[in-house]
C-alpha cells in the first residue's frame, strides 16, 4: 500500500511537470511584445468590465439617463456638454445606450463562450482518450458543424430560438463548440501516450481519474487563448445579429441594433449615432483580441522563440 501511494505521488508530480503554461509565464520578459499586448488588451477589457458593472449604479446616481426611455430628449442633438455623445432620432441619449450596451454584450458573450467551453472541452477529453467509434462519430459531427459559416449558423439558430440574452448565447455558442472540441481532442490524443498516463492506467486508475487528474490540466493550455478570441468574435457576431434584428429585444441597448437605426441618419450628416456604438464595439473586440494574441505567444513556443 505504501509503495502504491508513493507511485501515485510520483505520477502526480510527473503529470504536473508536464504542464507547460506556468513555465511560459515564468520565462516571459516583462518587456516582451506578448506582455505589452496582454497589458494593453487587459486594460481595455477592464474598462469595459467596469462600465458594464457600474452602469446601473451610475443611472441610480443620476449620472446616466434611462437608455430605454425614448422621446425624453431633443432628437438628433449633436455631442455637447449636455449630451456627450449626442441623441438619436428617437430621443435616446447615445452615451447612456453605448455604456449600457456593453453590459448586454458581456452577458451574452460570457454565457455563449462558457456554454461552448463546458460542452466542447469534456467532449474533446472523452473522445480523444477513448477513441473508437465514439471518437469517429463526434469528430464527424464536429467537423460538419465547423465547416458551416459561424455567422450563418448563428443567424439560423437565432431565427429559430428567438430573441433574448439566453437565446442569443445559445445561437452563438453552437459554432464555438467544435473549436474547443478539436483543440482538446488533439492534445488528448498526443498526451494520453505519455509515460505517466500509461503508468496510471497500469496501476488501475479508472477513466475518470486519468481524465481529471492526469490529462485535464495538460490539454487545456490553449483553451484560455481560444476563450478570449471566441469572445472577441462573439461580440462581432452579436453585433451582426442585432444589426439584422435577430439579437436582443429592441428595448435592450445593443450596439448592432443601434447601428442599424443610425444608417438612415448617416446621409443627412448625423454621424454620432453610428460612430460611438461602432467605436465601442471595435475597442472591445480589439481588447479581447490583444489578450488572446498575447496569451497565444505563451502557449505557442515558436512564436515565443521569435521574440
Amino acid at each position: 500500500m505504501l509503495m502504491k501511494t508513493n507511485l501515485t505521488h510520483e505520477l502526480s508530480i510527473m503529470a504536473q511537470s508536464r504542464l507547460r503554461l506556468p513555465r511560459f509565464l515564468n520565462s516571459a520578459s516583462p518587456s516582451s511584445l506578448s506582455m505589452k499586448m496582454m497589458w494593453a488588451g487587459l486594460t481595455i477589457t477592464a474598462v469595459f468590465v467596469l462600465v458594464a458593472t457600474l452602469s446601473p449604479a451610475m443611472q441610480a446616481w443620476g449620472w446616466l439617463q434611462n437608455p430605454t426611455e425614448a422621446l425624453i430628449n431633443p432628437i438628433h442633438e449633436p455631442p455637447s456638454a449636455n449630451y456627450w455623445f449626442g441623441t438619436s432620432r428617437s430621443g435616446y441619449d447615445v452615451f447612456s445606450r453605448t455604456l449600457f450596451a456593453s453590459r448586454a454584450a458581456w452577458q451574452v458573450v460570457i454565457l455563449a463562450t462558457a456554454l461552448s467551453l463546458f460542452i466542447g472541452v469534456p467532449l474533446g477529453l472523452v473522445s480523444g482518450y477513448l477513441g473508437g467509434k465514439l471518437d469517429r462519430v463526434l469528430l464527424f459531427l464536429m467537423d460538419t458543424i465547423y465547416t458551416l459559416p459561424g455567422l450563418l449558423l448563428s443567424l439560423t439558430l437565432a431565427f429559430v430560438v428567438g430573441k433574448g440574452v439566453l437565446n442569443a448565447a445559445i445561437a452563438l455558442s453552437i459554432s464555438y463548440i467544435p473549436q474547443y472540441y478539436r483543440v482538446v481532442r488533439n492534445h488528448t490524443v498526443s498526451v494520453k501516450t505519455e509515460l505517466f498516463v500509461e503508468a496510471a492506467r497500469a496501476m488501475g486508475a479508472d477513466t475518470w481519474t486519468v481524465l481529471s487528474r492526469y490529462l485535464f490540466l495538460n490539454v487545456i493550455q490553449s483553451v484560455p487563448v481560444l476563450f478570449a478570441l471566441n469572445a472577441a468574435d462573439a461580440i462581432l457576431t452579436l453585433g451582426g445579429l442585432g444589426f439584422l434584428g435577430l439579437g436582443l429585444p429592441e428595448a435592450t441597448p445593443e450596439w448592432g441594433h443601434d447601428l442599424r437605426l443610425a444608417l438612415d441618419a448617416l446621409p443627412t450628416g448625423i454621424w454620432w449615432t453610428a460612430l460611438f456604438p461602432g467605436l465601442a464595439m471595435t475597442l472591445m473586440v480589439v481588447g479581447l483580441s490583444l489578450v488572446g494574441e498575447g496569451l497565444n505567444e505563451f502557449v505557442n513556443p515558436r512564436l515565443r522563440n521569435q521574440q
